[in-house]
C-alpha cells in the first residue's frame, strides 16, 4: 500500500496543482474519486492489466464512465495515466488528491465510535471542540459499537483518541500483565 501511495503521489500532485491552477478543485475532485472506484473493482482491474487492449482506450473507458466531460486538463491528466501505465493507481491518486483538497480548504473528516447513540447536540458540542483544537472546519460522523463500553472512539486520518472504557481496560490490562 505504501508503494503504491508513493506512485500514485507524483500524479496526485501534479492533478491537484492543474485544478487548482484552473479553479476546479471540485470537478477533478469528482473525476478522481468515481475514476477511483471504478479502478478499484475487481473486473476492471484485470481489464487495466490485459496488454491486448491499448492503454488509451483504457484511459477513455474509465473518463465516459466517470462523466469527466470537456476539461482538456482532465484529459491530459489521463492520457498521462494511461502512457505510463498508471491507470490503476487512481484510487490512491483520488484520496491523495482530497488529502491535499482538504489541506488547502482546512476541512477534516472524523470519524467518531461511541458506545451510546450522541444526540445531535452532543455531536455538535464534539465537532465545535475538535475544530477549535485543530483548527479546521469538521464534518462529523458518528457511529454507535455498544462493545466499547463507555466513551468514544475519535478517528481522523492517522490520529486515534480512544476514550472508551474498553480501551482504558485494555491499557490496565496490559500495565497489569508488564
Amino acid at each position: 500500500m505504501a508503494e503504491l501511495r508513493t506512485l500514485a503521489r507524483p500524479y496526485a500532485k501534479a492533478a491537484f496543482s492543474a485544478a487548482r491552477e484552473h479553479d476546479q478543485l471540485a470537478e477533478w475532485s469528482r473525476v478522481l474519486t468515481i475514476a477511483g472506484q471504478i479502478t478499484a473493482n475487481k473486473d476492471i482491474r484485470q481489464l487495466l492489466a490485459n496488454p491486448g487492449l491499448e492503454e488509451q482506450k483504457k484511459a477513455d473507458m474509465i473518463l465516459d464512465v466517470a462523466e469527466a466531460g470537456d476539461s482538456e486538463q482532465v484529459h491530459n491528466f489521463f492520457t498521462v495515466l494511461a502512457e505510463n501505465r498508471r491507470l490503476a493507481l487512481l484510487a490512491e491518486i483520488a484520496a491523495l488528491f482530497d488529502t491535499y483538497r482538504a489541506d488547502l480548504e482546512r476541512t477534516v473528516d472524523i470519524e467518531v465510535t461511541a458506545a451510546f447513540e450522541l444526540t445531535d447536540e452532543q455531536q455538535q458540542k464534539l465537532a465545535q471542540a475538535l475544530s477549535k483544537k485543530l483548527e479546521r472546519q469538521v464534518s462529523l460522523a458518528a457511529s454507535l459499537d455498544k462493545s466499547l463500553i463507555g466513551g468514544v472512539i475519535i478517528r481522523t486520518g492517522d490520529m486515534v483518541i480512544d476514550a472508551s472504557v474498553r480501551g482504558k481496560l485494555n491499557k490496565l490490562a496490559d500495565a497489569l500483565g508488564s
